[in-house]
């Protein structure tokens, strides 16, 4: 499979958002546009977006860093064209990018009971760290203007 990797841009945002839904990595507070945008503003994150032959999206990934850790999210490829080594390649994308970075260290986070997704980042070379993945969600300050 022929596939084109490069840098998402502003105009691929709704393919994209529309990719991390159909691959159920939209849930509970996920506000996907807001995620897309925040990533490619900052200078430390990007999204890294695979095209085929044909000009369609059919994965992305998000990275970024914070001093010498690194972070992948949003890993998605199309249901469909899973098992021939995108994910893979978008993995090992991401891994140039942020080595690129000085980036020596690179976590991720899979949801429990997501055996099939622990077992492809097992084969690429990632292990599981025994920690605790602690969250709090902040509410959001009212926008000017709204009452």
């Amino acid at each position: 499979m022929t596939v084109h990797i490069r840098g998402a841009v502003e105009g691929d945002e709704s393919a994209v958002v529309m990719l991390w839904r159909s691959c159920g990595l939209v849930v509970g507070n996920s506000d996907p546009v807001r995620d897309f945008r925040a990533v490619r503003a900052r200078p430390t994150s990007d999204i890294l977006a695979a095209f085929d032959m044909d000009g369609m999206l059919i994965g992305s990934i998000a990275m970024g860093y914070d001093s010498n850790r690194g972070w992948l999210h949003y890993v998605s490829v199309d249901p469909v064209r899973r098992g021939h080594g995108l994910g893979r390649d978008l993995v090992r994308a991401a891994e140039q990018w942020l080595a690129a970075r000085d980036v020596i260290d690179i976590h991720l986070t899979v949801r429990s009971g997501n055996e099939d997704v622990v077992r492809f980042y097992e084969r690429i070379g990632y292990g599981a760290v025994p920690s605790i993945m602690m969250e709090k969600v902040l509410s959001r300050p009212a926008k000017p203007g709204s009452a």
